[in-house]
């Protein structure tokens, strides 16, 4: 009976990504992020302002905007950075808010005030190209900004990403395998900008990692084009010797279906390993998923993650954004900069020891992406297993 359950359970799951592929954008965090934005000045910049006192950050959330989730996001990402500063006490930092209206005038805009204002550090704004346009805003100003983008197009000169990025997640996954002797990896991916963007990350992850690309199969992003490409992924990961796939795919549409189908024609499982780009364990019923068993895909260190849902509920009486915690990371790394007497720069903001977050360890480079410290989980019998935990500092290899 429990298995008619869960059978039922899948085939309702599959036919609703199914109807999700026709309208498909990317989920609600991966939308947030993931933004084409304009290009940057490579100058560098953000080497930081000196100031007394506590360190005077400028948080730029989307209050103001048309899109009808900002509204909630914005709010999730103000109380996570209120409750960081409540942690670090009252003579540590200060935030002032400033509403970007999601827009990239809009953030452009709150990033001059916000500077004209005496602003040490910007903290936000959410889209990449909002951020792009913040960057630009404060160039030559030398204030640094920890945007929530993962977006690593706008990264570099005075512009941090704290998102996980697509290329961070990636060589934790591939360096994994490759150690289980998962070394021949064929990536799929779908032909839209995102699909494009998570191709050329994972081909440049590979590097240093012990796994070798095999190949790239492209697929229009419907149903009709991933039936039509499945049979393509199948003859090139027999013909190129793969052992395992990496599906770039979304639970709310792509990947339940390009799953189900390659497991039809014979690729998954031992012969086939799965590996996933995005988070395989939301909505939890994609754990039930026949194709997925087996599959590897990272996770945040589940242990300072959930003593951050823990004091933001009881903090706020409500369940954080999964973006609030980017907040609350960037906070930390503000005051731990600023506890140390050091003004929060390029310098101090790219120490090697990094910093301590909400999903584990972090450190940003000097190029403006970041280093998350990952877990590796794996599907075994519908559930989650953690099979490589997140380390708790980072080497002086790694």
């Amino acid at each position: 009976m429990a298995l008619a359950t869960a059978a039922r359970s899948c085939v309702s799951f599959i036919r609703r990504a199914r109807k999700a592929i026709g309208l498909f954008a990317a989920s609600a965090v991966l939308a947030a992020c993931q933004v084409s934005a304009p290009g940057q000045s490579t100058t560098v910049g953000g080497a930081g302002v000196r100031g007394e006192g506590p360190t005077k950050v400028a948080l730029l959330v989307p209050l103001g905007s048309a899109r009808a989730t900002d509204g909630t996001v914005a709010r999730s990402l103000e109380n996570a950075a209120r409750l960081a500063a409540a942690d670090l006490g009252s003579d540590t930092v200060t935030i002032t808010v400033y509403p970007t209206q999601g827009t990239a005038a809009g953030a452009q805009s709150a990033a001059q005030q916000a500077i004209a204002a005496g602003a040490q550090v910007i903290l936000g704004p959410l889209y990449a190209d909002n951020a792009a346009a913040a960057g630009i805003a404060a160039a030559q100003s030398q204030v640094p900004i920890l945007s929530f983008s993962n977006n690593t197009s706008i990264a570099g000169g005075n512009v941090w990403v704290l998102g996980n990025t697509f290329e961070n997640t990636a060589a934790r996954l591939l360096r994994f395998a490759a150690a289980q002797g998962r070394n021949r990896v064929l990536v799929t991916h779908n032909n839209q900008a995102t699909g494009q963007l998570a191709a050329q990350a994972i081909g440049k992850a590979a590097q240093g990692t012990g796994a070798q690309i095999t190949g790239n199969v492209a697929y229009e992003l419907s149903q009709a084009g991933i039936t039509a490409a499945v049979p393509q992924i199948a003859a090139q990961a027999r013909s190129t010797s793969s052992n395992a796939v990496f599906l770039t795919g979304n639970t709310a549409g792509d990947l339940p279906v390009m799953a189900q189908l390659l497991s039809e024609q014979g690729i998954g499982g031992e012969d086939f390993r799965y590996l996933g780009l995005t988070r395989w364990d939301i909505p939890a019923e994609a754990l039930q998923l026949p194709g997925l068993q087996g599959g590897y895909f990272t996770l945040p260190d589940p242990g300072p993650l959930n003593q951050f849902r823990a004091r933001y509920q009881s903090a706020y009486s409500s369940t954080p954004h999964p973006l609030a915690g980017l907040a609350y990371d960037g906070m930390a790394a503000i005051g731990a900069i600023t506890r140390r007497g050091d003004t929060v720069g390029r310098r101090s903001l790219t120490n090697g020891s990094g910093f301590a977050g909400t999903g584990g360890v972090f450190r940003l480079r000097g190029d403006g992406t970041i280093q998350r410290g990952l877990a590796v989980a794996q599907i075994v019998n519908r559930s989650v297993q953690v099979v490589s935990p997140a380390p708790n500092r980072f080497g002086a290899g790694s």
